[in-house]
């Protein structure tokens, strides 16, 4: 590569004009420096024993964290919510004036218990014009139909059953 125009300012001391460096072979290793021993290279970059049982007991610790963590939505989620059969079902309603229209619906609840029922009118836009909670009293039946009138702050396009809980 000599020759070449920007080879032209080397430094004196660069390795194409100084002695040339010594051949290494490939199985080299790195050694430490001298008078550094495992016990010091350890304790600079933090390799002790008791970062180590540290670190462990910190993994330890986060798992344990997320097991108790998984098992407290487990049992909110699923074990601790019962439904007692609760379904309902919108079969129609009837838009009586501007400010009434009545929902026609079927709820099923196992029967002799108490379900309440939240019953909304929508207008053209999806907006909530109208709601009203029904409390549906312990039945010897399991399917019971209810029609529920809706009062209106103005004209509703739809009405239905929103949601229905056991309190």
């Amino acid at each position: 590569m000599r020759g070449l125009p920007w080879d032209q300012d080397n430094h004196p001391r660069s390795p194409e004009l100084s002695e040339p460096l010594p051949p290494v072979a490939p199985d080299a290793t790195r050694t430490a420096p001298a008078g550094a021993t495992a016990a010091t290279l350890d304790d600079r970059y933090g390799r002790t024993a008791g970062n180590r049982k540290r670190s462990r007991l910190i993994a330890i610790v986060a798992a344990a964290a997320v097991v108790v963590v998984f098992a407290a939505w487990v049992i909110w989620a699923g074990l601790d919510q019962s439904s007692h059969g609760l379904d309902s079902t919108d079969v129609g309603y009837q838009v009586v004036s501007d400010h009434e229209t009545v929902v026609h619906s079927q709820v099923s609840v196992d029967p002799g218990t108490e379900a309440k029922c939240a019953v909304q009118a929508l207008d053209k836009s999806y907006s909530i014009v109208g709601w009203k909670v029904v409390t549906l009293p312990p039945s010897s039946e399991r399917t019971r139909s209810i029609t529920t009138p809706v009062n209106t702050t103005t004209r509703g396009v739809t009405g239905l059953i929103h949601d229905c809980w056991v309190p």
